[in-house]
């Protein structure tokens, strides 16, 4: 099974998308290789939100990385589970 997520970048993402992947990151398992770079990325993209949510600016293009990251992070952990 292969998930492919589309995501137009041009444009931040909606903070809505930003917090479903952060609580899909927080629910890989802590036996997941993928654990402990979900746990990165997740601590990375929390402090992007917070800054988002608070008017500050944030560099678009690592935004834009993080949240690639994060969408590769699921699907790999999705495919150990198989």
């Amino acid at each position: 099974m292969c998930l492919i997520f589309l995501i137009n970048m041009d444009e931040f993402p909606p903070l809505d998308l930003l917090r479903l992947l952060l609580a899909r990151l927080e629910r890989i398992s802590a036996d997941s290789v993928w654990a402990h770079r979900a746990s990165g990325v997740r601590g990375a993209l929390l402090r992007m939100l917070d800054k988002l949510e608070n008017g500050r600016p944030v560099h678009r293009s690592e935004l834009r990385r993080l949240t690639e990251m994060g969408f590769n992070i699921l699907e790999q952990s999705a495919k150990e589970k198989f």
